[in-house]
């Protein structure tokens, strides 16, 4: 799907607040509700718009903890990779996990309320993970950015 200036826009303020009704993002974007509205069901249908969501204050539920986890396997082969990943998709303390390049195979974010959590999450989730060779933790000490919304070609 190609984006023109006035898409770019929608998404802007839908970055900025998803739960805008489509009368006030139509008037912020100077458009009409109607056309503004099938912009916005186009960009959902190309999955340019995946979903809506509500943000949440971690430390507010309790999960004061955010905890970057290296994870290297012994062998990087697709199975292994597979049955990896799939483990890792049912664990509800991961907030993200990404596929690397260098020393580490995986890098996860973990959102946990204290350091018993982070031991019991090791030693219960990730340890028995066929596969996993070594375990490596970083405690983030304070948040300096944290931000959902992309750049847009709007703002470059």
């Amino acid at each position: 799907m190609k984006l023109d200036t006035i898409d770019l826009r929608i998404l802007d303020e839908l970055q900025r607040d998803g739960a805008l009704s489509n009368v006030e993002l139509a008037r912020r974007v100077n458009l009409s509700p109607s056309p503004c509205l099938a912009r916005v069901k186009a960009m959902e249908r190309a999955g340019v718009i995946q979903r809506y969501v509500a943000l949440t204050n971690a430390a507010a539920l309790g999960l004061g903890l955010n905890v970057f986890i290296s994870i290297r396997l012994k062998t990087q082969s697709r199975e292994t990779l597979a049955a990896f990943e799939a483990q890792v998709e049912v664990f509800d303390e991961v907030m993200e996990c990404y596929l690397m390049t260098g020393d580490s195979d995986y890098l996860l974010r973990v959102a946990l309320p204290d350091m018993g959590a982070l031991e019991r999450f090791i030693l219960e989730k990730l340890s028995p993970i066929p596969g996993v060779e070594q375990i490596r933790s970083s405690f983030a000490l304070k948040q300096v950015r944290y931000k959902t919304a992309l750049p847009l070609p709007l703002h470059r």
